[in-house]
């Protein structure tokens, strides 16, 4: 009952900066969580952030931290992912997700609705 459209994605230079961005709509609970996940050709599905429904809590995977913020718009519906000091390595689809519990949001299978991905490519 949770429709999440990522955008922003696109073909930047390593060193360069990108805003993701994660709609929501629906007929659910307003209270979920949102984290962004990512999947490179060849390997799994892979935690990026997280943050809690009053962005109390944030979370991020050692590979990002210092260089990626997750932040939301409770008004506007939407969570975002900047991503600043981009690497080759950041190269994968991303994926916003929703999560209505109070689950560990690490873990890609405790979420309950996933947008359709968006391509990040950073070239070296």
């Amino acid at each position: 009952q949770v429709q999440l459209v990522e955008s922003g994605g696109g073909l930047v230079q390593a060193g360069d900066s990108l805003r993701l961005s994660c709609a929501a709509s629906g007929r659910s609970f307003n209270n979920y969580a949102m984290g962004w996940f990512r999947q490179a050709p060849g390997k799994e599905r892979e935690f990026v952030a997280a943050i809690r429904w009053r962005a109390v809590s944030t979370n991020y995977a050692d590979s990002v931290k210092g260089r990626f913020t997750i932040s939301r718009d409770n008004t506007k519906n939407t969570a975002y992912l900047q991503m600043s000091t981009l690497k080759p390595e950041d190269t994968a689809v991303y994926y916003c997700a929703a999560e209505l519990g109070f689950s560990d949001l690490r873990v890609w299978n405790n979420y309950d609705y996933w947008g359709q991905g968006t391509q990040v490519t950073v070239s070296s």
